[in-house]
């Protein structure tokens, strides 16, 4: 089990070093749209965000609201194999030190940043990482999917 959280986390830190416009695809965004995802730190190889272990990333995700809502949560998984992970996030609460002020507005573009550390005690691997970040009604305001790799 802490090998799986271990790898988990090491998913979602990969989606957060993107430092250019990252290779991402919208993985059902409901009540928004995603205009860019940029991760720092990340070397592009081919498609994939190569994340290196032992450094700390920042991820900015910059989306249009298409509606209102007065709270968002981000919930992040890693896929391996098919497999999605949940990764704990250590504050997952969309409003809060994200540079989001809630309420979200319809209409209104917003850049939601947060930073993670990779740890080193991440293991090497191929990852797609699902970026989600959740309106009021649960509904996924966007969705991103990220592929990553961690060496």
């Amino acid at each position: 089990m802490s090998y799986c959280k271990g790898l988990l986390s090491v998913t979602v830190i990969v989606a957060v070093i993107f430092q250019a416009s990252a290779t991402f695809s919208d993985c059902g965004s409901v009540d928004g749209s995603i205009v860019s995802v940029n991760i720092s730190k990340c070397t592009p190889s081919s498609k994939r965000c190569i994340l290196r272990r032992n450094s700390n990333v920042t991820m900015a995700i910059t989306f249009t609201s298409n509606t209102e809502s007065n709270m968002l949560k981000a919930v992040v998984h890693g896929i391996i194999l098919g497999v999605p992970a949940p990764f704990d996030l250590p504050n997952p609460d969309g409003c809060k030190d994200s540079g989001i002020e809630c309420p979200v507005q319809s209409g209104t573009t917003y850049k939601y940043i947060t930073s993670l550390p990779i740890l080193s005690a991440y293991p090497r691997v191929t990852v797609d990482i699902k970026w989600e970040i959740k309106d009021a009604n649960n509904k996924d305001l966007i969705c991103a999917l990220i592929p990553a790799k961690i060496s």
